[in-house]
């Protein structure tokens, strides 16, 4: 589903501020994968993200995305294939819009009806946004008319996972989606990430900076440190790691201790 081959980005190069955020990083992902991300501030995972997404080019290396080759596709056109959320809340949505219009805004752009953006929205499209947000369990669903604005930071971020995936995307990017919310919030936002995820088989890449969750989430972790994937673990290796045994597998890679206080302390 996603290719990554040889993937390279430099930030102000030639001068003193040169940073290379991301040095020739190769990537695989069958359909249906679940990845979580680990690293450090730095690390590049971010950067990686905006990568596939589009927001920069590469300096180096080839995007393909089921097959077709998106290195160079804009970064609007990509969005149309992508769900994509944000660690902060209020990035994903209007707030000055209703939930039914941010519902419809999203709808409209995802879909593959011809002329989407020059419709408007059925009684049987507001039947199906109605339905998609009685599954949040938040209440959302008898609260359409109102602004966006008004919601709390989880509920906004389970109605932005909700628009990137009404309309299943072929790749979900998730970047440290639960890390700005209350632990309870964050439980529920994760396990409905979950039910989507898993409901509509999306491949989905997940950065967070809890390790257990990283080890529990998903089908494969991976861990970055200076632009580059020094950690891919799957299968059994996968199922009986600890977190002391991916801070170990860290060192190994890097020659030097983990010395992230947010997540040695998550």
């Amino acid at each position: 589903m996603l290719r990554l081959n040889g993937i390279s980005k430099t930030f102000n190069p030639g001068t003193a501020n040169k940073k290379k955020a991301l040095d020739g990083l190769s990537l695989h992902l069958a359909p249906g994968d679940f990845l979580t991300i680990v690293g450090s501030n730095g690390a590049g995972k971010s950067t990686l993200f905006n990568a596939i997404t589009g927001t920069f080019y590469v300096d180096q290396g080839s995007i393909s995305l089921a097959g077709e080759d998106i290195t160079f596709r804009p970064e609007y056109r990509r969005s149309r294939e992508m769900g994509r959320l944000f660690q902060d809340p209020m990035r994903g949505t209007a707030p000055h819009m209703t939930i039914e219009e941010n519902l419809a805004l999203a709808y409209l752009r995802t879909t593959t009806r011809k002329h989407a953006f020059f419709s408007r929205i059925t009684k049987s499209d507001r039947a199906f946004f109605r339905a998609q947000l009685a599954k949040l369990d938040m209440g959302l669903e008898d609260r359409m008319g109102q602004p966006v604005g008004l919601l709390s930071g989880g509920q906004r971020q389970a109605l932005t996972l909700l628009m990137a995936t009404m309309v299943p995307p072929k790749l979900l990017l998730l970047d440290e989606h639960t890390a700005a919310l209350d632990p309870g919030t964050a439980d529920k936002v994760l396990r409905i990430t979950r039910e989507v995820v898993a409901e509509h088989g999306i491949t989905t890449l997940m950065v967070t900076h809890n390790m257990r969750q990283a080890l529990s989430l998903g089908s494969r972790t991976l861990m970055m440190d200076g632009g580059r994937i020094i950690l891919d673990v799957q299968g059994e290796e996968r199922a009986n790691m600890t977190v002391s045994d991916l801070l170990a597998r860290f060192k190994a890679g890097v020659g030097k201790d983990l010395d992230n206080d947010r997540m040695l302390l998550s």
